[in-house]
């Protein structure tokens, strides 16, 4: 891993600002799942907007309890604790919100083009780079505590993926040709992130 690539929380909460999403920022070298580590760091006063982030999982998971590999050092692997006033039919809403952020961060940094693959799963190429995972817990009336697990394949080669997934699973860094400062593309998504989130907020509120 090269030093400069490595993910560091305040440099991270630094660049995002006054935002609500990343006002805290952890990361851990190794957890088995960020989601499973917010779950159970869940009380009714942690903040909303906690991001956790794992420089590696080791029982990352997808929809339907599908394993989600989760490769040391070549993806960004995180969670985000979020409070949203929505019924549980809703929560759907949530795993669509990030799906499209992902697609845009892509195309806004990069200029290339993602596929949405509904519910949840992101493409370029026809390879899928990325997917969310929204697990909700219920809270007061109508608030639930809501953690949205995003993956994305950043730099991985063909043949950093299991022999099963290399001819479907791809990264930004296989469609770039090049690297990509998983840094730089972190802070770029989270600030989507909190941008549509804002902007979904006030039309809901109009």
């Amino acid at each position: 891993m090269n030093f400069v690539d490595r993910l560091i929380a305040r440099e991270l909460q630094d660049s995002l600002g006054e935002g609500v999403i990343g006002r805290r920022i952890i990361v851990l070298a190794s957890t088995r799942s960020t989601n499973d580590f917010l779950i159970q760091m869940l009380t009714p006063e942690l903040t909303e907007g906690l991001v956790v982030f794992a420089e590696e999982q080791t029982a990352g998971r997808g929809q339907r309890g599908n394993r989600w590999v989760s490769a040391a050092h070549l993806g960004l692997w995180f969670s985000i604790l979020l409070r949203p006033q929505l019924g549980l039919a809703e929560s759907a809403r949530l795993t669509q919100w990030a799906s499209q952020a992902i697609g845009r961060t892509i195309e806004k940094e990069f200029g290339l083009i993602a596929m949405i693959k509904p519910p949840n799963d992101v493409f370029l190429d026809r390879r899928k780079i990325a997917g969310v995972l929204v697990e909700t817990k219920a809270g007061k009336g109508n608030e639930r505590a809501a953690i949205v697990g995003i993956g994305v394949n950043v730099n991985h080669r063909e043949d950093d993926f299991p022999a099963h997934l290399q001819k479907t699973a791809g990264s930004l860094a296989i469609a770039l040709g090049r690297p990509v400062s998983r840094p730089a593309f972190a802070t770029a998504l989270l600030r989507e992130l909190e941008r549509s989130r804002v902007e979904i907020s006030a039309a809901r509120c109009r």
